[in-house]
């Protein structure tokens, strides 16, 4: 619970307004709506809080009620678990570095008004870990040459030295600036780690899909119906997928929701029933267009993607979303199939008592498919997913970027196949006894790869980060030839030899291209994917296997994200 949900929850009960609280505690009524409203937090050991606390306890009914000082140890320990900004700090480290508030609501797509406030102190960011660890990756991107990394140095009050790691100069930074906090982990990297070790094969092995059976025995269900209560409304949920999934059409499914969907979580069995119904669906043979609700926190909204990894996987998932801020009075639900539609309102914060209505009425169907189809009309592509049968779309998609300036950079796993000389793609090749047709595709691709990479070295700056791993980390887990890019599936492993000698002509690749730059790095994060950036325009994921699958994101938030993303090792 954070610190504003601990003192509300004590206050709430006591049937005063704010102002005679206030008036009763000596402390000023503005300055307890901001500690409620959590737009400022106060220090532990102030004396407001104290004396704040002290009369909140005399004022409690008596029995089972904490003394002031047990309810002065309870503010303070959420206090501890939800960290103040250190504004001085924050001002400090801007100032000299001479970085505006303008900047940083560009690069971080904050509101300027909001950054505004935040540096004079009017108000605490709503997250505090995600606001800094957000200025410290930028930062740590940004500004590290040696001059930058010596003034935060200076404020910091470490050596150079201890920052020259990425990761340990972003921990110290978020430290600083909350106090002393660990940060919490990235929610970008943690969703990329989750999409680096997803095995769809594996999934589909242990879900038995392959033994599935969609149903074909008649659902019983009225042409209409409605629901009230969250019991209710998941029983719609899995009323509508059954509906869809025995239904004859093969129309593709058109699906919104910004309901929250944390109480209907907490039941146990409907996770796991909606998660069926969804994959009998995919069996089925349906498409899915998937609007998603991201209004929402940053991590909220990297967690709900996560749960949707194995079906992107599938390539029948089209995922949207709408641009801008939604209505923060009504939520709304929406899902269309070519047999059934089920639609939901309600308040914000009051779900359990909205109402959702389940129909399988042709011409009630029939307008809200045109419903469905006008908010598709309106939203935007959160990623553009490429499998092996959408390869052609893809390398047209890169030919033409290719023409595009702006600057390029990339997470790699092992060294590029266009860094790799032709001669020693050829020893590797027949020394693994690739047959001849797949022989001639590999080196046709690692040429188109270097006439790629020169069309866009002409205009514009490519940097690939590059880890290098030891000897005994190759020998736990021996790298691969990186062959996402043509959606070939066959592990090619290195020997030692010929991974060093592939780093080697990699640096000799970077010598001969001013242009280009290899950035070589000790964190080893990802194995099976890499990180394509065109800076301000697209982030590519690419996986190389189980499957091979490129996701292309345009989304300014989440591209935003991998584009500052400082990959966090933990010891």
């Amino acid at each position: 619970m954070t610190f504003q949900e601990l003192l509300n929850h004590y206050i709430e009960p006591l049937e005063l307004s704010g102002k005679e609280l206030a008036e009763q505690a000596g402390i000023s009524p503005s300055l307890l709506s901001l500690w409620r409203s959590g737009k400022r937090l106060p220090k532990p050991d102030s004396e407001p809080l104290k004396r704040l606390a002290e009369c909140i306890a005399a004022l409690l009914p008596r029995e089972g009620a904490p003394t002031g000082r047990e309810l002065l140890s309870r503010l303070q320990g959420a206090l501890q678990s939800d960290p103040a900004l250190r504004v001085e700090n924050l001002n400090l480290l801007l100032d000299a570095l001479g970085i505006t508030s303008a900047q940083l609501s560009r690069q971080l797509r904050y509101d300027a008004s909001y950054v505004s406030r935040i540096r004079n102190g009017r108000r605490q960011p709503a997250d505090t870990r995600e606001f800094t660890a957000d200025i410290s990756r930028f930062v740590v991107r940004y500004y590290a040459g040696e001059n930058e990394r010596s003034v935060a140095a200076r404020l910091i009050g470490c050596s150079l030295e201890n920052l020259e790691d990425e990761s340990v100069y972003h921990e110290r930074l978020v430290e600083w600036l909350t106090g002393g906090v660990h940060p919490r982990k990235d929610p970008a990297l943690e969703f990329l780690q989750k999409l680096d070790s997803f095995d769809l094969n594996e999934y589909i092995k242990a879900i038995h899909f392959d033994e599935m059976k969609v149903p074909g025995a008649p659902f019983q269900l009225p042409t209409s119906k409605s629901y009230f209560g969250l019991k209710q409304m998941m029983d719609s949920e899995l009323d509508f997928l059954k509906a869809t999934v025995l239904s004859r059409s093969m129309e593709p499914v058109v699906m919104y929701s910004d309901m929250p969907m944390e109480e209907m979580a907490k039941d146990p069995e409907f996770p796991k029933k909606w998660m069926f119904g969804m994959v009998m669906m995919l069996k089925k043979g349906l498409h899915l267009h998937q609007i998603h609700s991201i209004d929402r926190s940053f991590a909220d909204m990297m967690l709900g993607l996560e749960g949707w990894i194995p079906m992107y996987m599938t390539g029948q998932i089209s995922p949207y979303y709408l641009s801008g801020v939604q209505n923060n009075v009504f939520l709304r639900l929406l899902k269309v199939s070519g047999s059934a539609a089920l639609a939901g309102e309600a308040v914000s914060g009051h779900h359990a008592n909205g109402k959702y209505y389940l129909t399988k009425q042709k011409d009630e169907v029939a307008y809200y498919k045109r419903l469905a189809n006008d908010l598709l009309k309106k939203a935007l592509p959160l990623m553009e997913i490429y499998r092996e049968d959408s390869r052609k779309e893809l390398g047209a998609f890169l030919i033409a970027d290719a023409e595009a300036e702006g600057a390029r950079r990339s997470i790699l796993s092992v060294p590029p196949v266009y860094t790799m000389s032709e001669d020693l793609l050829m020893s590797f090749l027949e020394a693994r006894a690739v047959p001849d047709p797949d022989k001639r595709r590999i080196l046709d691709h690692a040429s188109a790869q270097r006439q790629y990479l020169d069309a866009i070295l002409a205009h514009s700056s490519i940097e690939d980060e590059l880890t290098v791993l030891t000897r005994e980390e190759f020998s736990n887990h021996p790298p691969v030839l990186s062959l996402s890019g043509l959606f070939y599936e066959d592990d090619l492993p290195y020997t030692y030899e010929e991974y060093t000698e592939h780093l080697r002509q990699t640096k000799e690749f970077a010598e001969g291209r001013p242009n280009y730059t290899v950035k070589l790095t000790n964190t080893n994060a990802f194995r099976n994917i890499q990180i394509n950036i065109h800076e301000g325009q697209w982030a590519m994921v690419s996986k190389g296997k189980s499957p091979a699958i490129h996701f292309v994101i345009r989304h300014p938030k989440l591209r935003s994200a991998l584009e500052n993303m400082i990959v966090l090792v933990e010891g």
